[in-house]
């Protein structure tokens, strides 16, 4: 069995940061893809970024040039570096990755306001 847990989301400002981490456990011989989706409400859950094995990274045209996807294969670990924010970015944001299946995390919510 693998779980994923979530941290760093929290209620944010216009222009602030927040990193979001996602730890897997359980289970675990090798993750091939490590990502971040959000799913705001009303909305379907749209792909943030994900990172390969190797480090190959993908972005959604939204978040281009504010957020960064990291990873660290000896910790399980994949980071969300989200600079610039902005009131749209509001969502829940969760984790996802690729062994021999896909696993996702409980979610945790990014609110950006004033």
């Amino acid at each position: 069995q693998v779980q994923l847990v979530e941290s760093g989301g929290g209620l944010v400002q216009p222009g602030g940061s927040l990193r979001l981490s996602c730890v897997a456990s359980g289970s675990i011989f090798s993750i091939n893809l490590m990502g971040w989706y959000r799913q705001a409400p009303g909305k379907q859950r749209e792909l943030i970024a994900h990172i390969s094995w190797r480090g190959i990274t993908t972005y959604a045209d939204s978040v281009k040039g504010r957020f960064t996807i990291s990873r660290d294969n000896a910790k399980n670990t994949v980071y969300l570096q989200m600079n610039s924010l902005k009131p749209e970015d509001t969502a829940v944001y969760y984790c996802r990755i690729v062994t021999s299946s896909e696993h996702w995390g409980q979610g945790t919510q990014v609110t950006v306001s004033s």
